[in-house]
């Protein structure tokens, strides 16, 4: 049952834990802000006077700017954290000292009243400044997309907290009176702040840990700052901002003279206190009860019908409530008509249009995007408070009665809609301006703002611009035409497919709906069957799948594509001819499918891939083949799909691959054991006991993703504390090979316990990211491996607050600590570490360890050695250049393929000219490089010595040597590592191809300064 809501509502594992952490905030929130703002409009409207409520606006518009700028200085002088709980308490306490006066007020007997023009300004800020931090708290504490998810939770919690509120104030309010409904708001206030302090200390506060983090004094070239009149100078010149800036004007304007009415017409029904307070309790609830029931469609509206129409149609409702105000205003329905009207005004014009208007600003380069957006919304604020004030005073001045109040609303909204309509015009050239270097952004906002394109004059309109000179904007039309997925534009999309580029042809392919399409559509598609792009081919056989309703003629002409030259087409045309059930050719996709499998390269990734999608586990056989590609495209493509096949059989051969896996690949098997799912929990389980620490953290990732957070909770995060203790002895072994003059070995081994603890922290972190927060998580572990040590200490600070699990965060701390320590000492003998090490778990240390017992020596190899050892040639390829990037399992293959030879003085390595098929190192002696060729001449480039390298370029691919190479001086002992053997490793594992990248270009460069130093 609870996991049926949980998909229901689109609720993750991780999200439950931040829902009862911040609902109890954003319910609290919502019954205080409404039964303030319930109170004190009931008591300014009584006690001060109504018609006084334009005025007090008026000084409201002048605070504002001031406001702002104080808030502004506020957020400069500390962290977000500190700020968002410094505000917190500011409101509490507003709404405290104000109740405490009122209660006063009360008990005494007494009144005051031009103390509530001072109750009205301190309480609406409390209003606008609560809305504005639960919102923030909803944006800063969740990642983007898991706020997108929670956001109609936090929603429908506020909203459920202004129906308790109006309840509430309509009970206690005809009970005890007024300010007892007052003196609420700041106690449910207080009830939320354990919930807000404990949900900021443990989602945001981490995130913040680097505000105070020392940056280097490097002078900034100083940034062109816009003023307010460059503002107003490039608004006037965009008509589109213009039409922004008049929406988010008139609504609230409209919003204010509406609410006005509202107010004026229930003074004049209720003139007893507690009558209106009550009457204002059951409006709030039944305007947030009609708000909830809002929010379980409003998503859905507004992928319907998109932002703009969206806009279009709050606009026409604007119209018609004031069309009905002004009609029975003067009836016994008017109350009734004013009430309906502004609580529809207030629930539009905060929940939805508000989130629309953001759109305008999406058209915008993202360096301006900030500045135009407050800029606006700042005109748009002041602009509206003025123009709703202004026309409330012609009725409070006695100039009008309400009723011609109402049709100038009428008047207004109609220009609202006007300004609407034509805004929505704007937005297309707009669109068009932007497209070249917005491309990305701007195809979503237009999608996001047109909706379902239900507009015939909007169609019309992007038809148009399927004929643009510029391809960015035919692809943007296109896209958004193939939202609206209406079979009429296909005879228009055909007649692009001739003109069109291929990247013009793929778009218009896609945009197409065949639902209706005519045997002669399809013959003209299917000619692009035959394009010499690719992509428009495959695109053409996606499409042509989709014809269902002509199966016979659409099964003819895909058949035909499984022999085309390309393995995407071919795919495709497998996955497309399943798709149409065409059982009859099910013979001949499954030899094209052997086809690619068995041909290897590109081809063999697609196979794996269409195997995965159509779940075709017959294959999974040969998947498991492909594991010993040595491309590693084809090897990932295999892991993929033996994950999608949930071919349980494989668990342990990728398990068994993955220490020695590239990261593309690794990442490839962990998705592989996640998509596996329950069923592989057993085997996964049992590979939480491997030695191997890789292998371990896998098992661990994998287990974090696939279970619920109770049984992470309880199975995973002791194993992981105790895996992480165990590993705290690892750390004196480099410390005793110190003591005892093994610098090299201490080396090796010290970069061997760093891998073995980066990879148990990553198990580690993973479960700790499922007990908390990802984002959270990645803040904090990038704190506690800071350079600056202050930084560093405030993020194990967070570790030893116990965050997540108090034992896990313990072990984690102990662990990062350690490795940090400069100068660590032993409480035992160093030998009695040797001696206890060569039985360690792990294989690397354990040879470390009995290397040193045996014979070992401060260099780690011994002049009278004739020939290295395995352990010798790890560290002397260790401390080579070209490979001292390499991970201690890497740098032993190497050692595995590396042969070492003596070369006698005066030998020749390489000759210029003549073909190489190995690479050297130089492990003793001296080694001169010259142009010198067969024939004599050529002068010396230069001498290279122990550890360096040659050979490198020829050793790939036979290319002759571009120098000559003797050795001089003495004889010469190298290892030298066969071409093609080093080939083969480079393409198993990239990681070894990257650091010899490196190497080789720092050799280019020492070429380029000899040859630069021979004149």
């Amino acid at each position: 049952m609870q996991a049926a809501i949980d998909r229901f509502l689109g609720i993750r594992g991780e999200d439950k834990r931040k829902l009862w952490s911040m609902m109890p905030i954003f319910f609290c929130g919502g019954v205080a802000e409404s039964l303030n703002y319930t109170a004190f409009m009931a008591l300014f409207n009584l006690r001060f006077g109504v018609a006084f409520l334009p005025y007090v606006y008026l000084a409201e518009a002048a605070v504002m700017p001031v406001e702002g700028w104080l808030l502004a200085k506020l957020t400069g002088t500390m962290s977000k954290s500190k700020m968002m709980r410094t505000l917190y308490l500011i409101m509490t306490s507003i709404l405290l000292l104000n109740g405490m006066i009122l209660l006063t007020f009360k008990v005494a007997g007494f009144d005051f009243r031009y103390y509530y023009p001072i109750l009205f300004l301190s309480s609406n800020f409390v209003v606008r400044q609560l809305t504005l931090l639960l919102w923030s708290v909803a944006f800063d504490l969740c990642p983007t997309q898991q706020a997108k998810r929670l956001m109609p939770l936090f929603v429908a919690s506020t909203t459920t907290g202004g129906i308790v509120a109006g309840l509430l104030a309509h009970w206690i309010g005809g009970l005890l009176g007024t300010e007892m409904v007052y003196a609420l708001a700041p106690l449910l206030l207080l009830a939320g702040f354990w919930s807000f302090r404990k949900s900021i200390a443990s989602y945001l506060a981490p995130l913040s840990l680097k505000e105070g983090k020392l940056q280097p004094n490097v002078p900034e070239a100083p940034e062109a700052e816009r003023s307010g009149g460059d503002y107003w100078k490039e608004t006037l010149r965009r008509p589109f901002l213009l039409s922004a800036i008049a929406l988010m004007t008139l609504m609230p304007a409209l919003y204010f003279v509406m609410e006005y009415q509202y107010f004026t017409a229930a003074e004049a029904h209720f003139p007893g206190e507690r009558e209106l307070t009550s009457f204002y309790g059951i409006m709030t609830a039944l305007q947030f009860t009609f708000c909830l029931l809002l929010q379980a469609v409003s998503n859905r509206l507004m992928n319907w019908l998109g932002a703009s129409n969206m806009l279009l149609s709050i606009s026409v409702i604007f119209f018609g409530g004031f069309l009905l105000t002004a009609g029975l205003l003067s009836s016994p329905y008017g109350l009734y008509a004013v009430s309906g009207s502004y609580a529809l005004f207030y629930i539009f014009l905060y929940f939805i249009a508000e989130p629309c208007y953001q759109l305008f600003f999406k058209m915008m380069p993202l360096s301006e995007r900030d500045g135009f957006r407050y800029f606006a919304q700042g005109i748009a604020a002041s602009g509206g408070i003025l123009i709703g004030s202004l026309l409330s005073l012609l009725h409070s001045s006695r100039l009008l009665g309400l009723t011609p109040l109402a049709w100038i609303g009428v008047a207004l909204a109609l220009l609202l809609i006007a300004a609407a309509w034509y805004g929505r015009h704007l937005y297309i050239r707009e669109l068009v301006i932007s497209v070249q270097s917005l491309y990305n952004d701007v195809s979503d906002s237009a999608a996001s703002f047109f909706g379902s394109l239900r507009s015939s004059k909007a169609l019309t309109v992007m038809l148009g611009y399927l004929r643009h000179p510029n391809d960015y904007v035919r692809e943007v039309a296109l896209q958004l035409i193939g939202k609206a997925n209406d079979s009429s534009f296909l005879p228009h999309l055909i007649s692009l497919l001739p003109e069109g580029s291929p990247r013009i042809r793929v778009c218009a392919l896609r945009a197409m709906n065949l639902q209706g399409a005519s045997i002669q559509d399809l013959v003209e598609i299917a000619s692009y069957l035959d394009d010499e792009d690719y992509e428009v081919r495959a695109a053409c056989v996606k499409l042509i799948a989709k014809a269902s309703h002509m199966k016979g003629q659409a099964h003819f002409f895909l058949r035909i594509k499984l022999l085309d030259s390309h393995p995407l087409v071919v795919s495709e045309g497998v996955k497309a001819l399943y798709a149409l059930k065409s059982e009859e050719s099910y013979p001949a996709c499954q030899e094209a499918i052997v086809k690619m499998l068995d041909t290897g390269g590109e081809w063999a990734v697609y196979g794996s891939r269409t195997v995965a999608e159509l779940k075709l586990n017959e294959y999974a056989p040969w998947l498991m083949s492909l594991l010993e590609e040595p491309r590693p495209a084809v090897k990932e493509a295999a892991v993929y799909g033996l994950g999608k096949l949930q071919h349980l059989e494989a668990v342990g051969v990728l398990l068994a691959m993955y220490p020695m896996a590239d990261k593309e690949l690794r990442r490839a098997i962990l998705e592989a054991f996640v998509d596996m799912g329950e069923a592989a929990v057993p085997l996964l389980i049992e590979g939480t006991a491997h030695l191997n620490p890789f292998t371990w953290n896998v098992c661990v990732t994998a287990l974090t993703r696939i279970w619920e957070e109770s049984r992470v909770q309880s199975e995973l995060a002791e194993l992981c504390t105790q895996r992480l203790l165990a590993s705290t002895m690892e750390g004196t072994l480099p410390v005793a090979l110190t003591e005892l003059s093994y610098k090299d070995l201490a080396e090796l081994a010290a970069k061997r316990c760093m891998e073995i603890h980066e990879a148990l922290c990553d198990g580690a972190w993973a479960v700790l990211g499922r007990l908390t927060d990802e984002r959270v998580v990645a803040s904090l572990r990038e704190t506690v491996q800071d350079d600056h040590a202050e930084i560093r200490e405030n993020g194990l600070e967070i570790l030893a607050e116990g965050f997540g699990d108090r034992r896990l965060a313990g072990a984690l701390m102990e662990l990062y600590r350690q490795d940090r320590m400069s100068e660590r000492t032993l409480e035992t003998d160093p030998q009695t570490v040797l001696r206890e090490a060569v039985n360690w778990p792990d294989e690397w240390l354990a040879r470390i360890a009995e290397y040193a017992r045996s014979d070992g020596e401060e260099s780690g190899m011994k002049e009278e050695r004739k020939f290295l050892s395995m352990m010798d040639k790890v560290m002397f390829l260790k401390q080579a250049p070209l490979f001292s990037s390499l991970s201690v399992d890497e740098l032993g293959l190497l050692a595995g393929i590396a042969q070492e030879e003596v070369h006698p003085d005066q030998a020749y390595l390489l000759r210029r000219g003549e073909p190489s098929v190995s690479l050297y190192l130089i492990v003793d002696g001296n080694i001169e490089l010259s142009n010198e060729t067969e024939e004599g001449g050529g002068g010396t480039i230069g001498v290279l010595g122990s550890h360096d390298s040659l050979g490198e370029t020829s050793a790939f691919d036979g290319s002759p040597s571009s120098v000559t190479a003797q050795a001089i001086f003495d004889e010469v002992r190298v290892l030298a590592l066969q071409g093609e053997q080093l080939s083969r490793l480079m393409r198993l594992y990239p990681e070894i191809g990257i650091g010899l990248l490196h190497a080789a270009s720092a050799r280019v460069r020492l070429l380029e300064n000899m040859l630069l130093k021979m004149g």
